[in-house]
């Protein structure tokens, strides 16, 4: 599945950014999609995963703050970002992973870039 992530911009502290991943191909439905963010001078890092069945994984950093949802009949996977912090700035990327490996794409696309500044 290829993905195009969209949805970045510019907020202050404490706003609220929701990020779209897009898919395609008919096999949305069966491959695993994770979040991950690069900030300047630091290593990518997960965001946020969510499963074929619906489970989650967090990055610490989230502290409740982020969801991340998807939904198999749009081909489509959100990241619901809230309380934004200036730490949260940085290039997010959304990638696929498909069975039965289930790894990561190593095409990792342009992300959209997230910058939280007051």
């Amino acid at each position: 599945v290829q993905v195009v992530a969209s949805g970045g911009g510019q907020v202050q502290p404490g706003e609220s950014l929701r990020l779209t991943c897009v898919g395609t191909g008919n096999t949305f439905a069966r491959n695993t999609f994770g979040w991950y963010r690069a900030a300047p001078g630091k290593q990518r890092e997960l965001v946020a995963s969510i499963s074929i069945d619906g489970a989650t994984i967090y990055g610490d950093f989230v502290r409740g703050r982020f969801t991340i949802s998807r939904d198999n009949a749009e081909n489509t996977v959100y990241l619901q970002m809230n309380n934004l912090e200036p730490e949260d700035t940085g290039v997010y990327y959304c990638n696929s992973a498909a069975p039965p490996s289930f790894e990561y794409s190593d095409d990792w696309g342009q992300g959209t870039q997230v910058t939280v500044s007051s």
